[in-house]
């Protein structure tokens, strides 16, 4: 009796070994599932005319008229479900848009990088180089992601009105231009008195049309 004991302690503690091994081998990702990861981004038994670009295949035709109504057919890619108007199962669809390329969209169709390295307030207006995706629901033709020239358009958080206030106010002490993070102008309008007042008059007509902005070239909020 005694050596069944030790003998079925033995087979139990091997099967939590076995156990342990079996789950470890699944989470570092020796077993694979086969799910494709564009099915992610794929709503289960949403309406077919509506699934993310990703999605779907769509035989499109790049001698359309562009600016005009097309039409394309598509099939959803393994592993997506949807349906149709009734409710219906379906994998062959056909999608409504107008026949223009991705990057010809308006901006409201796709996202853009920002960039804090490039002054919003110069002349002429500075531009960076954006790398832009069109929105997931957003049907084109050519490639989704493209680059596009910007304008400079961030900010650092510094507020018109209060530079302004500080310029007519504080203006001959240069607190307007050492709020903007100008300390070099402000040192001189400190010790000038605001250049006698000249200075002083010049900025506040500056600040209030804007040309004078935050030394990091940011916009104002």
């Amino acid at each position: 009796m005694a050596g069944a004991a030790v003998s079925l302690r033995a087979f139990r503690r091997l099967c939590r070994v076995l156990l342990f091994l079996s789950q470890f081998y699944i989470l570092s990702g020796g077993e694979s599932t086969d799910m494709p990861p564009y099915v992610m981004k794929c709503p289960s038994n949403g309406l077919c005319s509506r699934l993310p670009a990703d999605c779907v295949e769509c035989k499109t035709n790049f001698s359309c008229v562009y600016g005009k109504p097309v039409t394309f057919d598509c099939t959803v890619k393994p592993s997506v479900t949807c349906v149709d108007q009734d409710f219906k199962s379906q994998k062959n669809f056909v999608i409504n848009m107008t026949c223009r390329f991705c990057w010809q969209l308006p901006e409201t169709d796709y996202e853009c990088s920002n960039s804090t390295s490039c002054m919003t307030v110069s002349c002429p207006r500075q531009r960076y180089t954006a790398n832009c995706t069109v929105r997931d629901h957003i049907h084109c033709l050519g490639n989704r992601t493209f680059p596009k020239m910007l304008y400079c358009n961030w900010t650092g958080g510094y507020k018109w009105s209060t530079a302004l206030a500080l310029s007519i106010t504080l203006g001959g002490f240069g607190a307007d231009r050492f709020y903007l993070g100008q300390w070099r102008e402000g040192l001189g309008k400190l010790f000038s008195f605001g250049g006698l007042g000249i200075w002083t008059l010049i900025d506040v007509l500056l600040i209030g049309v804007g040309y004078v902005g935050p030394a990091d070239g940011s916009l104002y909020i």
